[in-house]
């Protein structure tokens, strides 16, 4: 449902919807945690709350009118080019969980060394920071990921091309700035998460490989999306299990356990090894795309699935 209000630049009914649902997460997670005290199972709740009223809130625009040049609601049309969408729809997750699976390791591994729960503690630091900064490289993502598709659908190669510069470029200057802040307060940000010495130490100890990841993850969010709107996504996946499986997840275990550098062993072969691998495989097949030849094809595809199949009439 996003894509598809996005696809029509309604981005500002998700803003406005998702607000709610943000405002009703913060009143549910209040009650259940602290009034109620449901503990861990009421963030779970909460959580449920949260996205089924996203979705909800989404659904009845879309259905009650919201969309009137693009809904006019069921038909048998929506099962036209099913099967086409089903493998492109798989792939696109295969692409995903692999790599947010490759985070969800990092922070598994890092419950096996000595001292674990300090290094829990502060990778979990360092990955909310992170996290909090992606949000801005996962929005170039949906933005250039819709804007490629519809400018190759349009048979536009150059202003797709022109699109995909654009987004690299102002998500590179977002997250230099974003770099430069952890260098600049490496002691200090983790005050805002927690008092201990001892994790303030382990997050300022880690603070240069959490530049270096907000740095990347810059940028491969928007080559993803290039991908995403490019109809590469099972390129992408084979592209995402051999960097993070075969590359990086062995790299971090040799330098975390082998070599006993621990976290920051782990967490440096992880992102050396796999996701810097993976942005410079996905930034060469982006130079080296022939944008017209993209467009021609995206251009077919789109005649291919919308002309009406005729019907029989006897």
């Amino acid at each position: 449902m996003q894509r598809f209000l996005q696809s029509q630049l309604k981005t500002a009914v998700i803003a406005w919807v998702s607000m709610v649902a943000f405002v009703a997460h913060v009143f549910i997670s209040w009650l259940f945690v602290y009034q109620l005290e449901f503990g861990i199972v009421g963030t779970a709740i909460t959580l449920n709350f949260s996205w089924w009223i996203l979705v909800i809130g989404l659904f009845w625009y879309i259905a009650c009118g919201g969309c009137p040049l693009s809904w006019n609601g069921f038909s048998m049309q929506a099962f036209s080019g099913l099967w086409e969408y089903f493998k492109l729809s798989a792939a696109s997750g295969v692409m995903l969980c692999l790599e947010n699976w490759y985070y969800r390791i990092l922070i598994l591994m890092t419950g096996s060394l000595k001292n674990a729960k300090i290094a829990v503690d502060a990778l979990s630091v360092c990955m909310t920071v992170n996290g909090w900064e992606m949000m801005i490289p996962l929005a170039f993502f949906a933005a250039t990921g819709v804007r490629v598709a519809n400018e190759l659908g349009a048979g536009n190669g150059k202003a797709a091309k022109f699109a995909t510069k654009v987004s690299v470029v102002t998500s590179i200057v977002v997250g230099s700035i974003f770099c430069a802040l952890i260098m600049i307060f490496h002691n200090n940000f983790a005050w805002i998460f927690s008092s201990s010495s001892d994790v303030i130490e382990a997050v300022d100890n880690m603070s240069f490989l959490l530049a270096i990841t907000i740095l990347l993850n810059s940028v491969q969010p928007v080559l993803s999306g290039v991908a995403v709107g490019s109809g590469w996504q099972s390129w992408v996946a084979y592209i995402n299990l051999i960097c993070y499986y075969v590359i990086g997840l062995p790299l971090g275990i040799v330098m975390g356990w082998v070599f006993d550098l621990g976290i920051e062993g782990i967490w440096a072969g992880m992102i050396f090894g796999g996701t810097a691998v993976q942005t410079v495989i996905l930034a060469i097949i982006t130079v080296r795309c022939n944008w017209e030849k993209e467009a021609e094809k995206a251009s077919k595809n789109v005649q291919k699935w919308s002309t009406p199949k005729p019907v029989d009439l006897s």
